[in-house]
Parts: C-alpha cells; sequence; structure tokens
C-alpha cells in the first residue's frame, strides 16, 4: 500500500494549499513552515475576548472563540478558499482538530453535549459534496467529550451568498432560514455551534435564535476563523 501511495505521490504530490509547495509525508493538509505562521488570534486566553460583545443585544450566547484572524491578504483567505470550494475538507478537519486541542488544555468551554456544525441547505450540500463546518466540528470533537449532531438543525430555505452583503443585508438574507427538527432532544443541553469564519455574525445568529427558543439550552459558538474586515 505504500509504494502505491508514494508513486501517486510522485506523480501528483500533495501540495500546501498557502504555499503550494508539496508536502511531506508526515504533514497533514497544511506544511510545518506555514502551520507556524498561522495568524491565531489566542482569543481563548484572553481575559476580554472581544468575540464574546459581539452578540450582545442580538441573541443570547454564552461564549465565542475562533481560530484564526483573517485580515485582508492574511493566509486565512486561501485556507478558506481551499476548504470550501477545492474539496480539502481534511484541511478543515485537522486545522478543527488543532483548534481543539488548544481550547482542551484551557477548557475553555467547560462541558459540552453536542457540537453543531452550521448546516447547509440541501441543494448546496449536493453541489459541494460536504459541508465544510462539519469537518471542522470533526475535528474539534477529537477533543471535546461532546457528541457531533449533524441533522437536527437544519437549513430551510435556499439563500443566496453571503459575500460582499453587509450587515443588514446579512441578516435580511438569512433570517428565518434554518430550523430544529426534534428540538426536545436539545433540552437543556449545552450545545457548540461550528462554523468556518465569523464576519457580521448573521449566520450565527440566525441558528442560535432558533436554539434558544428550545428549554434550558446554552449555547456557545466556535469558528475556524474571524473576518476583521468585510
Amino acid at each position: 500500500m505504500n509504494y502505491i501511495s508514494d508513486f501517486f505521490q510522485l506523480f501528483f504530490p500533495r501540495t500546501c494549499p498557502i504555499c503550494h509547495l508539496a508536502l511531506f509525508k508526515h504533514e497533514k493538509s497544511i506544511c510545518t513552515k506555514c502551520l507556524r505562521k498561522l495568524p491565531r488570534t489566542y482569543f481563548h486566553l484572553a481575559k476580554h475576548n472581544p468575540l464574546d460583545s459581539i452578540f450582545w443585544g442580538r441573541v443570547d450566547i454564552e461564549k465565542v472563540a475562533s481560530f484564526l484572524l483573517y485580515t485582508k491578504g492574511s493566509m486565512v483567505k486561501y485556507i478558506l478558499h481551499s476548504l470550501k470550494y477545492k474539496n480539502q475538507k481534511e484541511l478543515g478537519y485537522e486545522l478543527g482538530k488543532l483548534y481543539g486541542h488548544e481550547l482542551a488544555k484551557v477548557n475553555y468551554f467547560g462541558p459540552m453535549d453536542y457540537l453543531l456544525p452550521i448546516p447547509l441547505h440541501p441543494k448546496k450540500l449536493a453541489q459541494r459534496g460536504y459541508n465544510q463546518s462539519e469537518w471542522i466540528a470533526r475535528g474539534l470533537a477529537e477533543h471535546m467529550s461532546a457528541q457531533l449532531m449533524i441533522d437536527n438543525l437544519y437549513k430551510c430555505t435556499f439563500t443566496s451568498s453571503q459575500t460582499n452583503k453587509g450587515r443588514y443585508r446579512r441578516w435580511e438574507n438569512i433570517s428565518n432560514s434554518f430550523d430544529i427538527r426534534k428540538p426536545s432532544l436539545l433540552e437543556n443541553k449545552r450545545v457548540l455551534l461550528v462554523d468556518d469564519v465569523l464576519t457580521t455574525g448573521a449566520t450565527i445568529e440566525a441558528c442560535a435564535a432558533q436554539l434558544t427558543n428550545i428549554k434550558g439550552v446554552s449555547v456557545s459558538v466556535a469558528t475556524l476563523a474571524y473576518a476583521t474586515t468585510q
């Protein structure tokens, strides 16, 4: 099996989505050099996490954390593009696992019952072939005792892309687009919403608005990246 793998690597080498250099055997989805350069936020270590206030006055969310800082020209752009449009779902898994390890070291979220990736509409899921947020959640789950729940929260309305929309337009586009099949499964549970990138927070707010209608539920949020610009 290793000989076959080596043969394919010779003609079709795996490459880093950031620097585009060939990956070594021990490297998973991203090269060691670029991995060291990732612009981590370390918000989960901050005394006053700036993300916690994003949803104040909008929806009741307990804690918010993002792994990477996405600024204009940042290498994170290439990561998100590869994850969403280049069929590199394993990249989401590996980075989710890395972030899960960092969060677990400080027990940032505390005990969670369920990890809920932000769902895609079935039409978009069929086009892409996978949900990138689910793969991030799978990685996070490697270091959390919470169970991955992928089919209870669902997107019931197909919406246009959120890209290039301002905060109000994003909310107008996405509000009332999500629903929950079996709310009783989440009663009195602590859930972690997982998404690829936090920008205005409209998508997360729309999901959390449905979840917080459930009796006794507590909602927190983890994303792979936080975008400081639109």
